[in-house]
């Protein structure tokens, strides 16, 4: 059984209760025995979920849309490879024999995919700010000398990469752009090292909902191909607004909703 957490609520009750619904038929088709998978019942059920999906995609949309969401074109990319890799899943020839175990794949993968994409993306709908958001200020103190520090430096690594985009005098960004990204993979990874093992210590009870964050994040920053960004050379611009605003927004969303939450959840 998949659950439906605390940590997925984006706050915005259509998108909310979408997401729960998935979830919901998941662990419908997973407890379906296996006598019943015949292909024809698997066949239905993987159409059901792909066309429940589609359709949740679209209302994300348009409400993002309505809002201005500057993150809309990052959702339809993620939404629209969600959608080519079902395609191809569902051209798999679907027999009696292979029925249960391919209805088994599908569901892993749309599991994984949705939690990744709730806490790595649907997070941020809505939260893009107005105010210069690579300041670090007090509002976003943890109280945790540790996890405030490794934060701050965060913040000056994201701010360098949006000094980057406006820096109308550097026309050549390949080589800043990998160096950047290399740094905030490997310092990210540090710091969620860090802030996991502390909430371990103090037994915080957020512990598996920080590791999942995390985890989605880390998800998002690895599929970036560092070997191929030379491809972008002839779109930077575009490349790197997409990028901090993906960043930035990421990091002021979770310090903001779950961070400043770790002292006050200490058991």
């Amino acid at each position: 059984m998949y659950e439906f957490t605390q940590d997925c609520l984006t706050g915005i009750d259509q998108i909310d209760e979408e997401h729960r619904k998935l979830f919901s038929l998941i662990n419908e088709a997973v407890e379906l025995p296996k006598e019943a998978r015949t292909s024809q019942t698997v066949k239905n059920i993987l159409e059901h979920l792909s066309d429940y999906a589609v359709n949740h995609f679209a209302h994300e949309e348009a409400y993002m849309e309505a809002q201005n969401d500057p993150e809309l074109p990052l959702q339809k990319k993620e939404h629209q490879a969600f959608a080519d890799h079902v395609k191809l899943l569902e051209k798999q020839p679907l027999t009696g024999e292979n029925a249960s175990a391919m209805l088994d794949e599908i569901l892993t993968y749309l599991v994984r995919w949705l939690y990744r994409h709730i806490l790595s993306s649907d997070m941020m709908i809505g939260k893009m700010q107005k105010e210069d958001p690579f300041v670090f200020t007090a509002k976003y103190y943890t109280g945790i000398e540790l996890v405030d520090r490794e934060h701050r430096k965060l913040f000056e690594i994201i701010g360098e990469v949006n000094a980057l985009i406006h820096n109308d005098l550097l026309h050549d960004k390949y080589d800043e752009i990998v160096r950047l990204l290399d740094e905030l993979r490997e310092y990210t990874k540090f710091h969620f090292e860090d802030e996991e093992a502390y909430m371990q210590k103090i037994n915080s009870p957020m512990l598996e909902a920080q590791k999942r964050a995390h985890q989605a994040f880390v998800d998002k920053l690895m599929s970036i191909d560092l070997d191929k960004l030379e491809e972008i050379d002839d779109n930077q611009q575009e490349y790197l607004h997409e990028l901090i605003e993906f960043l930035g927004g990421w990091l002021i969303n979770h310090i903001l909703k779950m961070d400043t939450q770790i002292e006050k959840t200490e058991q």
